[in-house]
């Protein structure tokens, strides 16, 4: 079994612990300005188009089918998405935004964007995001879909 070598571990380690960083500050302050837990956006963001199958929805979340659909329970309770079964299949349900749920993503989308920008992205020079982009691209290659 093979090992990173202990500079490749720092780095992993430090990636780790930036992005958790990162995700807390950001939920904290989306909570804060826009009462919208970071996961609500998340699912508000990838629903973008208006419907998707919950399964596909789960995937692109990273997350299980549970998990989801009580996010979704909740979500649909406060009125932002809405769930309607699948014709093709009659097992699978679609989780559709609602109006509601498009206003509140324009109106989040700032704080999050401006949290994106003050606590990562203005720390990249142009070389790191070239580097990012291409290591970013390699990690997400079809051996990792």
């Amino acid at each position: 079994m093979s090992r990173p070598d202990p500079e490749r571990l720092a780095v992993w380690r430090s990636f780790l612990e930036a992005h958790a960083t990162i995700t807390r500050t950001l939920a904290v302050e989306l909570e804060a300005e826009r009462s919208l837990p970071l996961n609500w956006y998340d699912v508000l963001l990838h629903e973008a188009g208006g419907r998707l199958r919950m399964q596909e929805l789960a995937g692109r979340l990273l997350v299980n089918k549970s998990s989801l659909s009580r996010v979704i329970d909740r979500m649909s309770d406060a009125g932002y998405v809405e769930r309607e079964p699948s014709l093709e299949d009659g097992r699978g349900q679609y989780a559709v935004l609602t109006r509601d749920g498009r206003d509140t993503l324009r109106r989040a989308a700032p704080t999050h964007l401006r949290g994106v920008q003050e606590h990562f992205a203005q720390y990249l020079t142009e070389s790191d995001v070239v580097a990012l982009q291409r290591v970013f691209g390699k990690l997400a290659g079809p051996e990792y879909e």
